[in-house]
């Protein structure tokens, strides 16, 4: 087993890795303020946002505020869970 056996592959881009941090510490979060808060363009938020809800880390909501569209999204538990291991192991891995 190598030393980086434990860590979750999901997690490997910055992009991934700011979206769950962000996720961590906001409940609904929309598109906008989390692109902004990562500073990524569009179609690199949507993808790994895609990613992420695919493995059911994340939840995505779309809707219309009056005529506009609007796509927030929200950590699930499941996510929440992962992100805590993959956290977890990689402050194991560092004090080893």
């Amino acid at each position: 087993m190598s030393i980086i056996s434990g860590l979750n592959k999901e997690f490997e881009s910055r992009v991934r890795l700011g979206i769950m941090s962000v996720l961590m510490v906001n409940d609904w979060v929309d598109f906008t303020e989390m692109k902004n808060l990562l500073q990524v363009t569009d179609g690199n938020l949507a993808s790994h946002s895609t990613a992420l809800e695919k493995k059911e880390y994340i939840e995505i909501k779309k809707e219309f505020v009056g005529k506009k569209p609007r796509t927030s999204y929200k950590i699930t538990d499941l996510g929440k869970t992962a992100f805590q291991k993959h956290l977890a192991f990689l402050e194991k891995i560092l004090k080893q």
